[in-house]
């Protein structure tokens, strides 16, 4: 890789770091903005959902827009909005002035990342170099949520403002940096460098219709899924059912329009399918632990926000994997064999965690945070490449933003379940002090976690099946990890149709 290829990838492991940090910062503050802004319970939980429905809701159309108006265009201007808008944050003196930041800043990150890795998936060729810097990135994103739980408790013991001023300070170091050392494109078929008259009216061509059903029903979607643990039952459901009709709405519309949104046939590649799937899994099972983690150590051992921090800082362990061990063991291996052993090892972390007390000591709680953070560094990376390798170069920020959208309703999705489970067993009230539901409530909503874990490994033994049977090795598959990269035959055919 060259100097100036290092130095772009410096730039954006550096955005998907800072995106990282500020939701893992944003989680541990919470106490103390309640405390200073007088939230309400059901306002507190809104500065984390409005966040998660801002990124979850635009995550698809901020991906195509970065393959129809430029990448590097995209990043940057989006990147700037994220600036603004976590100092907006940083400012606020009223719950409802948090909440609409945290959205915007949503939709900005929803916009800047798979622009990002776009940006990485066009500009390095496929191939090791590629592979490389996938899971640099990768492994930066995941460093970055496991160090922020860290470093937000150092901030918030100054002020809970300096959680949203710090991302502010990387943010504008990131944009400067940014604007020296991603070049222009000329050959990434940005279409305000196109010359030909496909690029042209491909970008004059904007699907409206299928951006707003599909933004709105994932709105809807993410929003029945965040709120599942506190409305009633019925308007959940109708949230529900409104979201998929949404989706029905938009797959009619897709099918008809000239220059869709999302082109239908992108989903015909069973690699893509198993990565998104499978990261939705994980994404529920490590947001889901880390929620009902938290706490458990605070609201049931007593421990301050600076303990809970420390005890969570070996999860960062993946910064230090991911890029160095990672992709020797794919390139021995396989993407899916590594994938796959990656969710065992979570799977068996969660598991661990399982019989925790009210007088666990720390040292029998440690190797559950070890194997988690061994198992995002094993899967999360690999997952990238799985997701967006073999496609189109004109669709690479249409797979990011599907995969983005994926860990981002995995999210939600692990959340709400980890805390429906939560409040059915331990009761609405739970929190006020350590007592024998509260704990039952913390047992029971681990098994959600596990459960996902285990589901997730399940999807992706069907790669492994795949193999055995002598499927394909196009290029999204074999880089999957269908079979060792060294065994793999070169890829030849384009995208499926």
């Amino acid at each position: 890789m060259s100097a100036r290829g290092w130095g772009m990838l410096l730039v954006l492991c550096g955005a998907i770091f800072l995106e990282g940090i500020d939701v893992a910062m944003l989680n541990v503050a919470l106490p103390s903005i309640r405390s200073d802004l007088g939230l309400a319970t059901g306002e507190l939980q809104w500065v984390m959902s409005a966040y998660v429905l801002g990124y979850g809701g635009f995550m698809l159309l901020g991906g195509r827009a970065a393959d129809l108006f430029g990448r590097r265009r995209m990043f940057l201007t989006w990147l700037g909005v994220f600036l603004l808008f976590s100092g907006l944050g940083g400012l606020a003196t009223e719950g409802w002035m948090l909440i609409a930041a945290r959205f915007v800043t949503g939709v900005s990150a929803a916009f800047m990342t798979p622009a990002g890795l776009s940006i990485i998936t066009t500009r390095f060729p496929e191939g090791p170099q590629r592979n490389r810097a996938l899971l640099i990135y990768s492994g930066t994103a995941a460093g970055g949520f496991s160090l922020g739980l860290v470093i937000g408790g150092l901030l918030a013991s100054i002020s809970w403002r300096w959680v949203f001023f710090a991302p502010v300070v990387l943010s504008f170091l990131i944009l400067i940096s940014a604007l020296a050392l991603i070049p222009r494109a000329e050959h990434d078929r940005e279409p305000d460098r196109e010359p030909t008259e496909t690029g042209r009216s491909r970008a004059g061509r904007v699907d409206v219709a299928g951006a707003v059903l599909v933004t709105g029903a994932i709105l809807l979607l993410v929003l029945a899924v965040e709120r599942a643990a506190h409305a009633s039952a019925g308007r959940t459901a109708a949230t529900l059912a409104a979201g998929f009709a949404l989706v029905g709405a938009f797959v009619l519309v897709e099918r008809r329009a000239a220059a869709p949104l999302v082109r239908l046939g992108i989903l015909r590649s069973a690699a893509l399918v198993r990565a998104n799937l499978a990261g939705l899994l994980l994404a529920a099972a490590f947001f889901g632990f880390q929620f009902v983690a938290v706490l458990y150590l605070q609201e049931l051992r007593g421990w301050s926000t600076m303990e809970t921090s420390l005890a969570m800082l070996v999860l960062g362990i993946d910064a230090v994997l991911a890029p160095l061990l990672t992709p020797r063991l794919v390139e021995r291996f396989g993407g899916t064999r590594v994938i796959l052993g990656g969710l065992l090892i979570a799977a068996l972390a969660y598991a661990l965690f399982l019989p925790v007390g009210t007088d666990t000591v720390y040292l029998a709680m440690f190797p559950t945070m070890l194997l988690v953070g061994v198992s995002f560094a094993l899967a999360y990376g690999p997952l990238t490449i799985a997701a967006t390798d073999g496609i189109d170069e004109s669709e690479q920020g249409l797979a990011g933003g599907l995969l983005y959208t994926s860990f981002q309703f995995g999210a939600a999705l692990g959340l709400s379940l980890a805390t429906a489970v939560n409040v059915a067993v331990a009761g609405e009230d739970s929190g006020h002090g350590p007592t024998p539901a509260l704990l039952d409530g913390f047992q029971a909503a681990l098994l959600v976690p596990l459960i996902a874990a285990l589901l997730a490994a399940a999807v992706m033994a069907t790669g492994l099946r795949r193999a055995a049977r002598g499927g394909s090795v196009h290029g999204a598959t074999r880089l999957a990890g269908d079979a060792p990269a060294d065994a793999a035959a070169p890829a030849t055919a384009g995208p499926a149709r």
